[in-house]
């Protein structure tokens, strides 16, 4: 068994944001090419506890170089930010597609965020986002990644705007962005309302629950990544231009699109999905009068893809802890 840790992982991953974006892109096109299996994914829930889960997402994807099989282990606990900890922990273990037995065990919440991340850029890039700033709603790791990838696409991006309920964190946020990136403006506004009327291009990335945001102030023909699921009203997104990873995913566990399902009695309100336009090549135009939502349930198969890369580039660099006898003889 090999263990790559946080360090290992970021090691590999730090300033790779181009061969991210192309392995993420790549496990889309797959997925849609039916080269993939996605189960759903098994959310373990706790007695009287609202907040706090754990999910198991278990996949398989045919990649360029080898098969891959795995399933990453993902906790949300909220409260964690209370207590200066990420809300996510994450732990990926990949199977030999030969023996079936697991030889890597990686550190995943780095994996997932970054993951995460570059399936907004690219959906952003693919549905035509415009504009030089995008306004992000939760200042945790998620937006602060998807800063990053956004960035590795549109180097003229340099206006941010900044909203989370906790005002000190959000003012946290806007310090790291500066560090990060001098030239880059930074504002930070009290009001949801202000911040998603600020630019075309808004990421929502909470630990919203239930739906608490319309589309009312936003510009028209704005494009909204909603990596949440849970902000949007149902009456947003069937007033909206959808397009999801994969609609069988992300229409369960009470996301806004399986409160429109339910409203709407089926999913006519989905147009497309990424890896659908993915494959089309460089042809779809997004309405310049109608929200555009981007909800991303998010596949195991991109987790796979990432931690696929990470193996295969620690294998080369010799990073990792090897434990031979894991498994006993």
């Amino acid at each position: 068994m090999l263990i790559l840790s946080h360090g290992d992982v970021r090691r590999i991953l730090d300033g790779a944001e181009q061969e991210v974006l192309a392995a993420v892109r790549k496990a889309y096109v797959l997925h849609t090419q039916g080269r993939s299996a996605v189960p759903h994914s098994v959310f373990l829930r706790f007695p009287g506890d609202e907040r706090n889960r754990i999910i198991a997402l278990p996949a398989y994807l045919e990649t360029p170089e080898a098969p891959v099989a795995g399933v990453k282990w993902v906790s949300s606990f909220p409260g964690n930010v209370e207590a200066g900890m990420d809300r996510a922990s994450a732990a990926i273990i990949l199977n030999s597609m030969r023996t079936g037995h697991p030889e890597v065990f990686l550190e995943g919440a780095t994996i997932s965020a970054r993951r995460t991340a570059a399936s907004a850029a690219v959906a952003a890039a693919t549905l035509g986002a415009t504009g030089s700033g995008v306004s992000l709603i939760g200042a945790g790791v998620i937006n602060f990644e998807v800063l990053t990838f956004l960035r590795a696409l549109y180097a003229e991006l340099d206006s941010v705007t900044v909203f989370d309920l906790d005002q000190a964190r959000a003012g946290a946020f806007a310090e790291r962005c500066t560090t990060r990136w001098p030239e880059m403006k930074v504002d930070v506004v009290t009001r949801v309302e202000d911040a998603v009327a600020a630019h075309p291009l808004v990421c929502l990335a909470t630990s919203a629950t239930v739906p608490h945001l319309d589309g009312s102030r936003c510009q028209p023909g704005a494009l909204i990544l909603h990596l949440s699921l849970r902000d949007l009203t149902p009456e947003t997104i069937l007033a909206s231009t959808n397009v999801v990873d994969d609609a069988d995913h992300v229409c369960r566990a009470a996301t806004s699109l399986h409160l429109a399902e339910q409203r709407a009695g089926d999913r006519g309100f989905i147009a497309h999905s990424l890896g659908e336009l993915l494959l089309d090549g460089d042809r779809y135009r997004r309405d310049p009068d109608t929200l555009t939502v981007f909800s991303p349930f998010g596949l195991g198969a991109l987790d796979l893809a990432l931690a696929d890369l990470v193996h295969r580039r620690a294998r080369e660099s010799g990073l990792g802890t090897n434990v031979p006898d894991f498994l006993g003889s």
